[in-house]
């Protein structure tokens, strides 16, 4: 199977991204209350809870990464992901291959 990527963002209202590493684990979860967008997916991890979202814009996404919008009916409720590359302008991360539906 193909892997599939996803582009964390929004760190900056959190905790930042100067913290993450490779390899680091996240956890991905349907924001079904969020008001602004509903294919939103927050990004979270143990110990700090919510560091952003999965990226939903053109101008967010990181060259070949799916948007929320994308990977949202490809997830169930709740996913998991890899930390790959920590840039400027967002976290790109490898969706683990158990968490598609």
């Amino acid at each position: 199977m193909k892997p599939i990527y996803f582009t964390i963002t929004g760190t900056s209202h959190y905790f930042g991204s100067s913290f993450m590493k490779l390899g680091m684990q996240v956890r991905l979860i349907k924001d079904i209350h969020n008001e602004f967008d509903n294919e939103a997916i927050a990004v979270k991890m143990d110990g700090l809870g919510k560091i952003g979202y999965v990226a939903n814009s053109r101008y967010t996404v990181l060259g070949e990464s799916y948007s929320a919008g994308r990977l949202y009916d490809k997830i169930s409720k709740k996913a998991t992901g890899t930390v790959l590359y920590v840039l400027d302008n967002g976290v790109l991360c490898r969706l683990n291959e158990f968490s598609l539906k």
